[in-house]
């Protein structure tokens, strides 16, 4: 599947070493002003080469609007924008056209489809999280209209943890760091992963303020449910947690229960989420991100034939994909809200008779 969501659905299309790539977003109510400076920025903060901590493969990621948008407005028509590629180099993946790559997704797409585009991963690279970002940005216009705001940055680098989390100082870390205090830690350790030829993996915490209460869809789509969907959609991830998350299963009910006041909840260990519908509070997600799989260091592996072999990858990755897929896990958690939000409008009949009266 290539598509994602209900109400507000997009796809996404193309391939890492491809011409381009994009997305078409189905659902977007008409009258939304389309900050078309607002979506570059939202790319500008995923596209790769900013930074010795990401890939050197330098991509301008500037996106186009092909439809869907009349006069900075949408239409309510499916709007569809493109990302060309413009700096692959895909001779550099010469050398595993016929060779499976360990931690990759090279071997089950081989015998899933019987063939595999090896230029770069093709369709499973981490490359088309940049369509995704594109059409968060949309979703995140239309939160911005109820005041709803996402934020993210990493908590987490090979161990190395954060004691707060400052989501305004990550706006402004090169790694979208949330704690100063180890920042330089966790830089350090993934340069010196770099220079060995290795990778590290890391954890984004995403943090969703002002959702109102009623989101999410019993009992097959629940907000908890669609956003761990979402967020184990994305490349690399092997784990999510909401609220407390596995913590939960350490506490007593007494410990685990958040509080009831008349001004709202005296905790927040459910995370925003209550039997898979918001609660009114913030909504707090933690998303794991393996080590990125491609690294520089001689592996074994088999070849398409299932010979034994040993080869060293070529290419220009991301030391520690994490850094760059909290934007993805920000724009995958605005997307879900947005089509949310759509979805819970009918949930009540004086909503429908107010509406259409």
């Amino acid at each position: 599947m290539n598509s994602f969501g209900v109400k507000l659905r997009f796809t996404t299309f193309g391939e890492s070493h491809g011409k381009a790539l994009g997305c078409i977003l189905d659902g977007v109510p008409a009258g939304l002003l389309i900050d078309e400076a607002f979506i570059q920025s939202e790319l500008d903060r995923r596209k790769p080469g900013k930074s010795e901590f990401e890939t050197a493969r330098k991509e301008a990621d500037k996106v186009e609007i092909l439809s869907g948008v009349f006069e900075g407005k949408s239409t309510g028509t499916p709007i569809a924008m493109i990302i060309y590629n413009t700096n692959q180099k895909s001779r550099d993946y010469s050398n595993i056209k016929d060779v499976f790559r360990p931690g990759h997704a090279d071997f089950t797409y081989f015998h899933k489809y019987g063939l595999r585009d090896y230029r770069g991963g093709g369709r499973s690279s981490a490359r088309e999280t940049a369509a995704r970002v594109a059409a968060g940005a949309v979703a995140k216009l239309m939160l911005r209209e109820l005041g709803i705001e996402i934020v993210s940055g990493i908590s987490e680098i090979h161990g190395i943890k954060a004691e707060v989390c400052n989501y305004d100082y990550a706006k402004e870390s090169i790694i979208y760091a949330l704690d100063p205090q180890i920042e330089e830690a966790q830089k350090r350790v993934i340069l010196e992963a770099k220079q060995r030829h290795d990778s590290v993996g890391g954890v984004a915490r995403v943090l969703i303020k002002g959702a109102p209460v009623g989101l999410g869809e019993p009992l097959y789509y629940k907000l908890d449910a669609v956003l761990g969907d979402a967020m184990m959609g994305i490349n690399a991830v092997k784990a999510v947690e909401i609220g407390d998350g596995v913590m939960s299963a350490r506490l007593f009910g007494s410990q685990n229960n958040d509080p009831i006041r008349r001004e709202g909840f005296e905790s927040n260990h459910a995370g925003g989420i209550l039997g898979g519908i918001s609660n009114g509070d913030d909504i707090v997600l933690n998303v794991y991100f393996k080590p990125t799989p491609s690294i520089f260091q001689e592996q074994h592996t088999v070849t398409t034939n299932n010979e034994e072999v040993d080869f060293a990858l070529k290419g220009r990755h991301d030391p520690c994909v994490a850094i760059r897929g909290t934007i993805v896990c920000e724009a995958m958690a605005a997307l879900v809200i947005a089509d949310m939000l759509l979805l819970n409008m009918g949930s009540k009949i004086e909503g429908v008779v107010k509406y259409y009266s």
